[in-house]
């Protein structure tokens, strides 16, 4: 079942995958029906979960899950895994590429080779204060009220 995702709530599980690259407009435009269409149609052991799909920032594909309605079992996230590599296909991008840091930069995603965190660190680059979209935010709410966050205040804070 789908639900738009700023009805969410608050407690809704999460999950969040980072392109390699900004989707076009006409990849947006193509992309949004793919996402409705697959919330519509998500299910686990035969129950609809109440899901929703976004893109945000052009950039991070969101897929959710109201887990007080009806969880997603196993299956159904392998179900969506597939629909994300498909997904991956169409468009000729990455979503699982976990080597790139993304950090919100005048208004623009700047991706971030790992391997080059601790000279952007010493350099200047990134501070503890740059906004830092952390992947691993698991529910709408602290995806509402702390992404982008501060890089101090994400799992980064070690470089500081």
């Amino acid at each position: 079942m789908y639900i738009a995702f700023d009805e969410l709530p608050p407690h809704a599980r999460l999950w969040i995958y980072q392109a390699n690259r900004p989707l076009t407009e006409g990849e947006q435009a193509e992309l949004a029906p793919l996402l409705k269409a697959f919330a519509a149609d998500w299910s686990s052991h035969g129950r609809d979960l109440h899901a929703s799909a976004v893109l945000l920032h052009d950039q991070f594909l969101v897929l959710a899950n109201n887990e007080s309605a009806s969880s997603a079992s196993g299956c159904s996230i392998d179900k969506s895994v597939n629909f994300v590599r498909e997904l991956e296909s169409r468009f000729g991008v990455s979503f699982f590429d976990r080597t790139q840091l993304a950090f919100l930069k005048n208004d623009k995603v700047e991706l971030v080779p790992m391997q080059e965190l601790k000279n952007k660190v010493a350099g200047g680059e990134i501070s503890e204060n740059t906004l830092y979209f952390d992947t691993l935010v698991n529910n709408y709410g602290d995806l509402q009220a702390n992404w982008p966050r501060e890089a101090k205040s994400s799992w980064l804070s070690r470089y500081f």
